[in-house]
């Protein structure tokens, strides 16, 4: 009974989950990131009598399921392909990130209620600190689309995330969320609400100004033509008896064709682009080998890789091969470090349970990824959504890589709009670190990030494509990847102490 509420909360649930959708890709529309909390700010703003313990709690978990079934309605199409338990997979994520929203709303509701201190304090930190947490829950970690991932169609706005990092504009615009939401509420007196829009307005122009310099500031130096193919196999193609040598000869193909019409330092296959092992293949291999040895171009390919204990024992890695300009493959496998859950790594069960499933589930994290050497310079690589985790790319930046590979598969997402929220975390990553970013992704969206966060060359999803491009990025080292996530931490060790506050203050 406790997550029944009144008819008017859902009106203002409806109206947040409706904003929270525009905000991001497809639609990502500019204004709903500065209102998609504010419908949650007047629920936690309201002190009527009715308004206990209770109801702020299923507040905000429905708003947190509204909001998150929506934009993860893709995941039901997403997982159907391992499972056809994905309704309950998709069920469970946003079942867990609508907890999440609930014990924000009790928390900056008993907060508040307990200290007095405003809502514009206690919420953003509160708030921000829920993101930091779902990047940091272990095997189901899932920091899918921040708030402040929602403005990076504008990167000019979050340039600023070189120094506070994406979850800095989280924090910023909650704020700003809060303070509008204040102003609706005070619109009976003219000039306080437009005292608090102004504010919002006066911060927003800060932002853009800072943009506007480092766009103009910035010294950024070519690194080579990078060339990326999209080979376009369905994710049930790839796995149909007797196709994957066709497969592998296309991608082959597809692959020259960019060396000889694009003339690249570098040629970029997408994630799971071999449609096996090595292993078993040992063929394929040396033809990539020999394409490399010939046109002199590295290439950086992906597939699954074995660690042979016997012929009947084995752990196998989403991994990217590396092959360089004389056809040697000396440099190190990468292995995805960051597994998604459930369909690469089922989380909280022995993995040896799905034994009868090859390559689900059961896949091992790889170690700390090695920062490449190559005459186009040095690069590190993120494996899918492994793009979403700002502390992997910041390592790499502070290993000295010169620019960021992504390589995806994608065919899984179908024709939703994962494809399009899934590349725009790149934009936050490339900011972050001031480097260019490659990805080649099987079924698209290919593409290239400046270290400005601008993206180009994109390619139409569900077509064979091939992209190149001149590669650019700077030496700059910003103080995001000194300091790291100070933001995210300060809001923590924040909720903490505002949560002691309110006990000690009784």
């Amino acid at each position: 009974k406790w997550l029944l509420i009144p008819r008017d909360d859902w009106r203002l649930i409806l109206g947040g989950a409706f904003l929270t959708v525009l905000a991001y890709p497809p639609f990502h529309f500019f204004l709903p990131s500065f209102l998609a909390l504010v419908p949650a700010v007047l629920l936690l703003a309201d002190d009527g009598p009715l308004v206990g313990p209770g109801r702020t709690l299923a507040r905000g978990f429905w708003y947190g399921l509204l909001g998150h079934g929506l934009v993860l309605y893709w995941m039901v199409v997403a997982l159907w392909h391992f499972t056809p338990l994905a309704a309950l997979g998709y069920t469970a994520t946003i079942v867990i990130l609508a907890g999440y929203a609930a014990l924000v709303f009790l928390a900056t509701r008993w907060v508040h209620g307990r200290t007095g201190l405003p809502i514009l304090i206690v919420f953003p930190v509160m708030w921000t600190a829920a993101e930091w947490a779902i990047a940091h829950q272990g095997d189901i970690r899932f920091p899918w689309l921040g708030l402040g991932t929602s403005l990076t169609g504008y990167p000019t706005v979050v340039q600023i995330a070189d120094v506070i990092g994406a979850r800095g504009v989280t924090f910023l615009l909650v704020v700003a969320n809060v303070a509008l939401a204040d102003a609706w509420r005070r619109r009976a007196t003219r000039s306080a609400a437009l005292l608090r829009v102004a504010a919002v307005a006066a911060g927003v122009t800060v932002a853009w100004g800072y943009g506007v310099v480092r766009e103009r500031t910035l010294v950024v130096r070519d690194v080579g033509t990078v060339a990326v193919i999209q080979p376009n196999v369905g994710f049930d193609e790839k796995w149909e008896t007797g196709a994957s040598n066709r497969i592998m000869m296309d991608a082959l193909g597809l692959s020259m064709r960019a060396v000889r019409e694009t003339e690249p330092a570098l040629v970029v296959w997408p994630e799971a682009a071999v449609p096996g092992t090595f292993y078993q293949r040992p063929s394929w291999k040396q033809a990539i080998e020999d394409q490399a040895a010939m046109s002199g171009v590295p290439a950086v390919v992906g597939g699954i890789d074995l660690d042979m204990r016997s012929p009947d024992d084995y752990d196998y890695f989403n991994a990217a091969f590396v092959f360089d300009g004389r056809g040697g493959t000396s440099a190190p496998v990468y292995h995805k470090r960051y597994l998604v859950p459930i369909t690469e790594r089922v989380p909280f069960v022995n993995p040896d349970w799905f034994g009868g499933l090859e390559f689900f589930g059961a896949f091992e994290p790889g170690d700390a990824g090695p920062v490449y050497h190559t005459d186009v310079g040095r690069f590190g690589i993120l494996i899918c959504y492994e793009s979403i985790f700002a502390p992997l790319a910041r390592e790499y930046r502070r290993d000295g890589a010169d620019f960021l590979l992504n390589i995806t598969n994608d065919a899984w997402f179908g024709r939703t709009s994962a494809p399009y929220q899934h590349l725009a975390h790149l934009v936050m990553r490339a900011i972050e670190t001031r480097t260019g970013i490659a990805r080649a992704a099987n079924t698209g969206v290919s593409g290239f990030v400046d270290p400005l966060g601008r993206v180009t060359e994109t390619t139409p999803l569900y077509e064979e494509a091939i992209r190149a491009r001149m590669l650019t990025t700077s030496d700059a080292h910003p103080p995001f990847v000194r300091w790291g996530d100070l933001v995210g931490l300060a809001s923590v060790f924040g909720s903490l102490l505002l949560l002691a506050y309110a006990r000690w203050r009784r």
